[in-house]
This record gives C-alpha cells, structure tokens and sequence, in this order.
C-alpha cells in the first residue's frame, strides 16, 4: 500500500504543499513579528513613576515608559555581582526609557523589580518630546513670556497647548522660508556664479556682464535680506514662551517652547484618545524629516528617495532588457555564441551586488562622471557635479544589476509566443518589425512586467551597491524640488535600506533605535509591496487584454 500510494506521486503532493504551507507561516509571522515590534512603538504608553532605593543609594524617584522586561537567571545574576534578596530563581528586571538625555546623559535605564517600593501613573506627568536630547518626562509647573509666568497649575497646561500651536505655526512658517525661498535664492546665486566662472575662462567676462551679473546678485540679496528680516521676527516671536518643569529630583527646568515638537499627558488619554494620537505619531513619523542621527522625527526623505530611485531603475532597465531579449530571441542566429550569451546573462545574477557598486562607482561615477564634469561642467571644477556618487549613478547601478532578471522574463514570454502568430502577420503583409512591434511585444507583455517585478523588488531592497553610488546617511535637500531642473540626477538621497543599516548598526542610542528598525522595515515592505502590487495590476490588465491573441 505505502509502496503504490509513493508510486501515485500524492506524497510528493503533499510534500510540496507542506513546504509552501510553511514557507507562507515563515513570512506571515516574520511580518507580524516586525509590525508588533514596529508599530507598537507609536502608541502612547503611560508614564510611570517610580519610588526606587537600591542596596547602595538613597530612595529616589524615577519617572518614564516601562518599554521591556527581562528574568536574568540566578546564576547568572550573582556573576554580574547582583544581589537577589529573596533568593528566587529569576532576576527581574525593567528597561525603562526615562528620556532627560540632557540632564541624565541616557534616555533608558535597567531597573530591579526588588528595589522598587511602589509605582503610580499621576495624572499631572508630561511627556514633552523635542528637537534635541530627546523626550522629557515629568510634571509642568508654569508658562513664561518673556520671562514672566504667565500661567501656573492646571492653568498652565492649556495655556502651554495654545502657545505651542503658535510656535509651531511660527517654526512651520520659518523652515518653509528657509527650505522654499532662501533654498531658491542660495540656488540662483550658485548658478550665478558657475555662470560667471564660465565666462570667465571663455574670456567673456567684461565690463557689460560685470555689471549684469552684478545687478542680478544685488537684486537676489535684496530679497534674501527681507525674507531674512522676516525670519528674523517669526524667531524672535517664537522664543518669547518658555515652560517650567520640573524632572523626577524635583529639579525645574526651564524648556524655549521653540525648542518642542509635542507636550501629551497619557496617563490622563482615554482609549480613543490614544488610537487618534497612534495615528498622528505614524503619519508623524512617514511625513516629517528625521532628528537626533535619525533615532527621532520620520524618515519621509528616505521614502521618498528610495521610490524615486526605484522608478528611474524602472525607465532604464525596461528598454534595455527588451531590446536585448529581442534580439536574443528574434534577430541573432541560435548557435554557440548566442548560448555563451545566455549562460553569460544568467551568470551576471548571480554576481553579488557589492561588486556592482565597485563597478558603478569606477565606471559611471569616476570615468563617466568625470568626463561629463570636464567637458560639461569646467566651471564647477574643482567641486564635482556628476562625477560625485548621486541618483542617477545609482539607478543606473540597479539597473544594470537587475538587467539579467528582465532579460530572461522577457525571453521566456517570447518564447511562449506560437509560431504561427508570426507567420500570419508576416502572411498579411505586415514586417518583421511591425510583427514585432505590433504582435509580438503586446502578447509579450505580461512576461515584461514579470521580469519588472522581480527587478523591482530585488532593487528596493539593496542596500552594498548604494552605498558606494549615491546613498547618504542625511540628505540636505531632496532631488526633486522647485528649481530648474526640478529633477536633479546629480544630488544624494536618503534610501530606507540604507536607513535600516544606519539606526539598527551605526546608531549611538541603540535602545532608541531598536523599534524605528523594525518600523522602518515594515514601511520598506510595504513600498516593495505596493509598487509591486501597482506592476501585477497592470501586468494582468494586459494579460486580459491579449488573452484573445493566445487563443
């Protein structure tokens, strides 16, 4: 029975279901894995405080967000020089994330479950997260304008919300200035200058230019000085109200107001109040730039860069792998040197992406980078414009990386392809290259935008080639903006692969970075997966559509 029932192939079935079965829980739970231990880290936890004395210090305060929990065995214990004092078997301990960086030099301290004397969540405590050093933790005592208390007690708390919406209009207002206007002042006087350079060595540069050009740049700092006189006021308007507060020693504090992003009290949050504020920390932290070495604020640029790059690997490798799997399949003669291709391309795959960020950093970067700088851009020298890593060098690198995937997809769907489609088209007068053109390609396509999905998601996810090509920890300004030529090819960008690399490793706060890894993570899935989705949607739009053509 067993011997026919292998005979039947049904174990060879179900071996392969079993398999796959598996492989789907694998990744289901490694999604929900990082989603639980990403996403949880926007809800607004209560803040705890802590009446603590251990064996060696005085009893004291201790206020924060209780983030982990750990059991250090005995033994284990004992060799770190720890006292259990009611000799169990297990060590409680708990990582408490107590913010004040400034004041502490650390946002999270261990604390022992055998030392702590009680613990409450008071209504009054304030968390106070801000541009610098962190979050804050402790209870509002007073609002100031220009030194004077404006408002105490429980008063003070929705005074300090109304003069923070105020400031962080005023704060709004001053970096749309700075990014928008002074950004585009900055730029025309940069290009003013390489314009005057290139005159210069073309020996053009006269007494009539001279005082153009010296017209144009008086024109420019005209407006700089008033938007910087604008500036100038909102900033001075912003740093009239400050906060008194006071930190778990009881010590008070003076906080600028201009210097806070956001002031909550959760122990005092319903449930809804919590799920709308969870809400408004996520699309804090897709919208809004990154602080403090990327361990605060979002990581938007990252997104947006990593997208960018993905779509501009897309328009070149599409047209190239094409034309090559055409010509593979179509034009050249089958023969010996036409599988030497082949093996050649798929070999190409399996070459690690390192390698092709040597190649793109040697190649496009410093011979053809360089070349284009000194026959384009002598006025730039010695500063590089492309002959520096940036977008287009690395989209060209993913692009020649994930070259060979779109070349064999696109060679199997025209392979797929009947003869006889051929030969009706060319038996109706039509050429080869409308054949091609007009019939093969359009049935082809579905293969095409296989091999693009693949690409796609093979690309998003690198992160050893761009490295060398273009990607930075920070970017100053993102490579599409309002400036001619609103898309600049030559500029770095953020990439949330890279991202990942640079919170989860280079971080100097790693209890900080840990959960932004695991957020990151997901939202680099969620890209793969929605430009993904976008490829499918259309790859089976054609399928639809030339579905007839196969029959």
């Amino acid at each position: 029975m067993i011997k026919a029932w292998f005979k039947s192939g049904s174990p060879w079935i179900w071996m392969t279901a079993g398999a796959v079965s598996l492989n789907l829980i694998l990744v289901v739970g490694l999604l929900l894995l990082i989603a639980v231990r990403g996403l949880g880290h926007f809800w607004p936890a209560d803040i705890i405080e802590y009446r603590y004395q251990d064996r060696d210090g005085p009893e004291s305060s201790i206020i924060g967000e209780a983030v982990a929990t750990s059991l250090l065995p005995a033994a284990q214990a004992r060799a770190a020089g720890h006292e259990l004092l009611d000799n169990g078997e297990y060590l409680v301990q708990h990582l408490v994330k107590t913010g004040n960086r400034d004041i502490l030099g650390s946002d999270f301290r261990w604390i022992q479950q055998q030392y702590i004397h009680s613990q409450s969540t008071p209504d009054d405590l304030i968390m106070v997260e801000r541009r610098e050093w962190g979050n804050f933790y402790g209870r509002l005592l007073a609002v100031k304008e220009d030194g004077a208390v404006i408002a105490q007690g429980e008063q003070a708390w929705q005074v300090a919300q109304q003069k923070l919406a105020t400031v962080l209009e005023q704060h709004d207002e001053i970096d749309s200035l700075q990014d928008h206007e002074v950004g585009a002042i900055n730029y025309e006087l940069e290009r003013l200058r390489l314009k005057q350079r290139a005159l210069e060595l073309k020996n053009a540069w006269n007494d009539a230019t001279k005082q153009e050009f010296a017209a144009q740049k008086q024109t420019y700092e005209k407006q700089y000085q008033a938007i910087q006189q604008q500036i100038g006021k909102l900033s001075k308007e912003s740093k009239r109200y400050s906060l008194v507060v006071a930190e778990a020693g009881q010590k008070e504090i003076s906080l600028p107001l201009n210097r806070v992003v956001k002031m909550t009290r959760p122990n005092t949050m319903s449930v809804l109040d919590k799920c709308i504020e969870y809400v408004g920390n996520f699309a804090t932290f897709v919208s809004d730039e990154p602080r403090e070495a990327n361990t605060e604020g979002g990581i938007f640029p990252a997104i947006f860069g990593t997208v960018l790059m993905v779509m501009l690997m897309a328009v070149v490798v599409t047209p190239f792998g094409v034309i090559a799997a055409v010509y593979l399949r179509e034009y050249a003669k089958q023969g010996f040197i036409t599988r030497v291709i082949r093996i050649a391309v798929n070999n190409l795959a399996g070459v690690p992406s390192i390698v092709y960020g040597v190649f793109g950093l040697g190649f496009f970067v410093y011979i053809i980078g360089g070349n284009i700088d000194r026959l384009f851009f002598p006025e730039a020298a010695p500063a590089p414009v492309f002959g520096t890593p940036g977008l287009l060098w690395a989209s060209l690198t993913l692009a020649l990386m994930t070259l060979p995937v779109v070349i064999v997809a696109t060679e199997e769907g025209l392979s797929r392809i009947p003869k006889s489609i051929r030969e009706g088209s060319l038996a109706l007068g039509a050429t080869k290259a409308e054949t091609l053109w007009r019939t093969v390609l359009p049935m082809a396509s579905p293969a095409i935008m296989t091999g693009l999905i693949l690409a796609v998601a093979r690309a998003a996810g690198e992160v050893a080639p761009l490295m060398l090509v273009g990607v930075v920890k920070l970017a100053p300004t993102l490579p599409l903006d309002g400036n001619f030529p609103y898309l600049h090819l030559d500029r770095k960008f953020m990439h949330l692969g890279f991202h990942i690399y640079d919170v989860g490793f280079q971080s100097p706060n790693v209890e900080a970075a840990r959960p932004l890894v695991y957020a990151t993570s997901l939202l680099l899935v969620m890209v793969i997966i929605g430009l993904n989705m976008f490829a499918i949607s259309i790859r089976n739009n054609l399928r639809e559509k030339y579905r007839a053509l196969e029959n």
